[in-house]
């Protein structure tokens, strides 16, 4: 059996796709997801790993590259309006709606099931929508849909609302976050600078010093960030959509973008760790398990409700006593 197809780089070991890789473990995976974020490449990046995991299966007779796979479907918009069309009733065209529903109660032909991706959902026109929503309403079995956009308020509330919802950000997002950069730097040579030792009392209050000034800027960061994506997103949604559900969006926006930091912030740990580990650094190894263990922890407990601040100081005193213990 060949590798899976990886998840995007900017994405791997985030807690969505976490969430992801256990339930379809546990064949437990939602029959259908909404994948929405910034860009739509990421979007079919993430939605052609989760396919390949669903296919590509022990239990598959044999095993395709996603789009040659006999039980893989999709459908995308045509023609100059860019639309997913409901196709005719008697005889449907090709990519259209009314030819894909069909095809998607067949018997899968090689895995344990079938996967269909809807391209850019938010292009489906009414017809298409209204049909769609019957299919959601009465899944078929054994399939699973996964619908990509970047407009997912552009749904029909009725389809969005049968749906598990995972935003993914772009990669873009954080490249673009005011000072990150610089942050992830200063926390590189914190550590090193823990990692030489720290004696006495001065030296102690500049290093706890130095991690609350990570704390304070991380949160300016994370503010600078969520307010860009949302200026950006708010202008993709429709004029009457409620107050609530912006504000719903914008908590999604600032949980992506936070998560992706966190992951930021152990890729940092690694880099940082890397060398003394192939050096054959006891310490460091010791060190770094338990900082990642911790840093793990702290992720799981935003899931929990738990502020960023906080869990950012949490796992950051942490690693300061984890580093300087000799």
């Amino acid at each position: 059996m060949t590798a899976a197809t990886p998840w995007p780089s900017a994405l791997a070991g985030t807690p969505a796709v976490a969430v992801i890789e256990q339930a379809i473990a546990r064949r437990r995976l939602s029959h259908s997801l909404l994948l929405h974020g910034d860009d739509l490449r990421t979007l079919v990046e993430v939605a052609h790993a989760i396919a390949d995991r669903l296919l590509n299966t022990p239990a598959s007779s044999a095993h395709f590259a996603v789009k040659e796979h006999p039980d893989y479907f999709e459908l995308r918009p045509r023609g100059r309006m860019r639309l997913i069309a409901i196709g005719k009733a008697d005889s449907p065209e090709p990519g259209t709606m009314r030819d894909l529903l069909p095809r998607l109660y067949v018997t899968p032909a090689v895995a344990p099931q079938k996967v269909a991706i809807i391209y850019e959902a938010d292009r489906m026109n009414v017809e298409s929508a209204n049909a769609f929503l019957k299919t959601l309403e009465e899944p078929p079995a054994h399939t699973t849909l996964l619908l990509l956009t970047t407009r997912p308020y552009a749904l029909l509330p009725t389809i969005r609302s049968r749906v598990l919802h995972f935003r993914f950000p772009s990669p873009a997002t954080v490249v673009a976050a005011d000072g990150w950069p610089a942050w992830l730097d200063d926390y590189r040579a914190w550590l090193a600078r823990l990692g030489e030792g720290v004696s006495g009392k001065a030296a102690v209050a500049d290093q706890v010093f130095t991690l609350y000034g990570l704390v304070a800027r991380f949160s300016a960061v994370l503010d600078f960030a969520t307010a860009e994506v949302w200026k950006q997103q708010k202008e993709k949604l429709p004029e009457d959509i409620p107050d609530e559900e912006q504000i719903a969006i914008e908590i999604g926006i600032a949980n992506g973008i936070r998560a992706r930091l966190f992951a930021d912030i152990a890729a940092a740990t690694r880099a940082f760790a890397q060398p003394r580990l192939v050096a054959g650094d006891g310490n460091t190894r010791r060190a770094f398990t338990a900082a990642i263990g911790k840093l793990e922890y702290d992720t799981g407990l935003l899931r929990l409700n738990l502020n960023e601040a906080a869990a950012l100081e949490d796992f950051l005193l942490t690693s300061l006593r984890l580093w300087t213990k000799r």
